[in-house]
């Protein structure tokens, strides 16, 4: 789940709909290869409001060639993530409107609501998760390639 600075209550209000109306299957996601620092990864990409709801809920694991999941906002932003129906614990990384990595957190599987809120630190433009403990970004690192991994021309 999702929710944007101010808009929290319209947001967790179209959650609640959009959960009754089926997930997104995950192999439906734009792929792209972007990096972070020295890291070149492959990442499903979620750019327009249905895919960020949606997001990495009802995965189990992510298949070999993909190594995470792109968040990408318009403008910079503040949001909050949970883990709702997320099976796999994930680390996810905050991106600022520079594309400097400004924070991250552990995230843990969540089934039952009410799930653990993780906010970014600040405003930010692109958010990564990737697999728990799977990569070791360094605080500062720049994210490159995101203007090649959008589908909506952000």
């Amino acid at each position: 789940m999702i929710t944007y600075g101010a808009m929290t209550r319209p947001v967790a209000l179209m959650l609640l709909v959009s959960g009754c109306s089926g997930a997104i299957p995950a192999s439906t996601f734009p792929e792209a290869e972007i990096g972070v620092g020295d890291e070149l990864i492959t990442v499903w990409v979620a750019d327009e409001p249905t895919e960020r709801r949606q997001g990495l809920m009802e995965v189990d694991q992510l298949p070999r060639d993909i190594d995470g999941m792109l968040f990408v906002f318009e403008a910079e932003t503040s949001v909050t993530f949970a883990m709702f129906n997320t099976p796999m614990p994930l680390d996810i990384w905050w991106f600022d409107p520079a594309g400097v990595l400004v924070g991250w957190a552990e995230m843990e599987p969540c089934q039952s609501r009410p799930c653990t809120s993780y906010r970014s630190p600040g405003p930010i433009r692109w958010v990564l998760e990737t697999p728990r403990d799977k990569y070791d970004f360094a605080l500062g690192a720049v994210i490159s390639g995101v203007a090649d991994a959008t589908t909506n021309s952000n």
